[in-house]
């Protein structure tokens, strides 16, 4: 049993730290007096913290921090002075990829914009750095005139401030097209350079020691790609594999190399087509055992030791266990975790550098979290915010993963979310399929799912074939049929929630972002008499435009050979060419600072669906990225679904 302290009282853990304010889990909700729908704000409001990172040391937490309704990058003391903290903002028109501690004092963070470069939008990546004391921003390698360079390859551990990045510093091929590696202080932004630029390695990976042993070579006008490697730092890189990524070959590249030998730990491809990892040698490139794998499922990641010198988990798509610790103290941790709140997720989020403090998030797919610290030198288990403290504790709409038949017979799951307080059989629907297409949604807390739901509809989330989590084969079943039968898979996913008497077929929406928003648009096109209306949330309206915009990338070349695998004809499948078929009302809502899908798309779909007279709204956010990392933009976005939902497919 863990002590927690909340407020400087000590408590125990119950056998779940959420309230149970909507009931046990399974337990069915009391036909009484209705519920009180949460409002609006409620669902709107930003997550307390998103990319936590725990300091080396334990003391500090890094993330993106919900201040005054937007994001800023922040570092707060964690049990210490809050005047401490400090909090930058997001530069304009950027998104924040991710952020890493390099010591305890400093952290770095990887930007993303999409910039006009010559007569093209390119996605242009950057970094900087900021000092947890003074708060100051510092910018690294912005003097490369290159479209990338934020690509770290390694970050010491042992105090010192030098990290290694590899960076561009031309965006014409020639030699400064290809990156250096370049040894940068975080502290002062100062650069040499470790490793000069070679011909087509557009990838370089270094060893826990900081030594540059790999690279990865590409030619987009073959789709090939290279290995090449050392043994050590200093001596001669030569090839030790290929593969061809236009006919979706896998380069065994190493993830963690195995100290005292040639070996390291790569992903590779099991007979039955399950991702595992196994253990090369790298001198050769043969294979010498499977280290690690799942039954009937895919590893999906790695989760390395704070000093990169070994594996110590790994991520999985057993919906089960989806993380499984191979180091015995984390595995320990979570058991203890796991036996605190048994009804809850229990997810270690980060850790320190001798794994004995851990930033835990305990949630429900009910309810968003809460946010804990546990130190197991003391086995205090302690809070430090609500997800949302707006919601705090309270149980939400119960939501659990469904299976059900495509019409040629393939198995689909999908999350269902029933809302609190309502009937439990002929409801009006909403299915929302996800964006990707190469994603999957978990049976997890979804601030979108939980408002449609307190709004009185069930939601039903379909992972049609061609998304991820499923496998290998699973995943191919989507080649060729975007538009087809990955459309019909949401549509087998509506006719299966009617025949299970839960849905009404005269009152069913389709709601989705970014591929979810052309799947929305695409429904009512191919299926005009399935839906009652349609929300398309920085939707894709035309998929020729989409597939021939990758921002200048290098691999432009093989993404559209991935996209066009998807679908034979990209004009027969967009929704901006099948306007005439669409019968239904259209909610258009975009971003327009959105640099992930161009507000442009749903823009030309309004003016198309205007012209020829169809019902179609559309909000433009001015403010508004991809993601809607603003909670004003966030409420503008909820309150326009609810009031189209509304008027066109009124809930009980």
């Amino acid at each position: 049993m863990f002590r927690l302290m909340l407020a400087g009282v000590l408590l125990a853990v119950s056998p779940s730290v959420l309230a149970q304010d909507g009931g046990t889990a399974g337990a069915s909700t009391p036909a009484a007096k209705p519920i009180e729908p949460l409002p609006t704000a409620t669902f709107a409001r930003l997550p307390f913290i998103e990319n936590a990172e725990l300091s080396p040391d334990g003391r500090h937490l890094a993330g993106l921090f919900a201040i005054k309704g937007e994001q800023r990058i922040g570092i707060i003391p964690i049990g210490g002075d809050a005047s401490q903290s400090i909090f930058v903002g997001v530069p304009d028109l950027t998104e924040v990829d991710w952020l890493q501690w390099v010591g305890d004092d400093n952290i770095i963070v990887g930007l993303r914009a999409l910039l006009p470069v010559e007569t093209d939008n390119w996605y242009i990546s950057r970094l900087i750095s900021i000092n947890r004391t003074t708060g100051k921003p510092t910018r690294l390698l912005w003097d490369l005139k290159g479209q990338d360079a934020s690509s770290v390859v390694w970050v010491p551990t042992d105090g010192s401030t030098e990290i290694l990045v590899a960076g561009q510093n031309s965006i014409y091929e020639g030699e400064d097209f290809w990156p250096a590696v370049y040894r940068v202080d975080v502290a002062t932004g100062r650069k040499r350079t470790e490793v000069n630029a070679r011909g087509s390695v557009l990838d370089w990976g270094a060893d826990h020691l900081g030594r540059v042993r790999y690279g990865i070579g590409y030619r987009d006008n073959t789709t090939k790609s290279t290995l090449i490697y050392r043994g050590d730092g200093k001596s001669v890189f030569r090839s030790i594999d290929s593969a061809s990524l236009r006919d979706e070959e896998r380069l065994s590249i190493p993830f963690v190399f195995v100290p005292g030998t040639d070996n390291g730990l790569v992903y590779a491809d099991a007979p039955d087509g399950r991702t595992v990892i196994a253990e090369n040698d790298l001198s050769t490139g043969k294979q010498l055992r499977i280290a690690h794998e799942v039954p009937a499922a895919d590893i999906e990641g790695a989760i390395r030791s704070p000093d990169g010198s070994r594996l110590i988990g790994f991520y999985t798509s057993d919906n089960a266990k989806p993380i499984q610790w191979i180091d015995p103290a984390m595995a320990a941790h979570q058991k203890e975790l796991d036996a605190a709140s048994p009804q809850s997720k229990v997810r270690i989020e980060s850790y320190s550098r001798d794994l004995s403090k851990l930033l835990v998030r305990i949630s429900t797919p009910d309810n968003p979290g809460l946010f804990y610290y546990y130190d197991a030198t003391t086995n205090n288990l302690s809070k430090l915010a609500s997800v949302n403290e707006a919601i705090g504790g309270k149980r939400l709409s119960r939501s659990r993963l469904v299976q059900y038949k495509a019409r040629d017979g393939l198995e689909i799951e999908g999350v269902l979310t029933m809302p609190r307080g309502r009937a439990k059989e002929n409801l009006p629907l909403i299915v929302m399929p996800h964006g990707g297409p190469w994603g999957h949604d978990t049976l997890s807390y979804d601030y979108w799912a939980q408002f449609l739901a307190e709004r009185g509809y069930a939601v039903l989330q379909p992972n049609f074939r061609g998304s991820t989590g499923y496998g290998e084969k699973f995943l191919k079943a989507g080649q060729g049929q975007l538009g087809f039968a990955m459309q019909d898979d949401v549509t087998d996913g509506v006719r299966w929630a009617v025949a299970e008497k839960i849905a009404d077929p005269k009152r069913v929406c389709i709601v989705g972002a970014s591929y979810g928003g052309y799947a929305a648009m695409w429904g009512i096109a191919k299926d005009p008499d399935q839906y009652r209306c349609a929300v398309s949330i920085n939707g894709v309206s035309n998929l020729r435009r989409e597939v021939n915009d990758f921002g200048g990338k290098v691999h432009s070349r093989l993404y559209r050979d991935q996209w066009q695998k998807m679908t034979p004809d990209f004009a027969a499948v967009s929704p901006i060419n099948a306007i005439d078929r669409i019968r239904t009302p259209l909610l258009l809502i975009h971003g327009k600072k959105d640099v992930t899908v161009d507000h442009v798309q749903s823009a030309k779909m309004y003016s198309a669906m205007t012209k020829a007279g169809k019902s179609v709204e559309f909000v433009s956010i001015p403010l508004a990225d991809h993601y809607f990392t603003r909670e004003a933009d966030r409420t503008t976005l909820l309150t326009a679904i609810e009031a189209f939902l509304a008027k066109h497919n009124p809930a009980d």
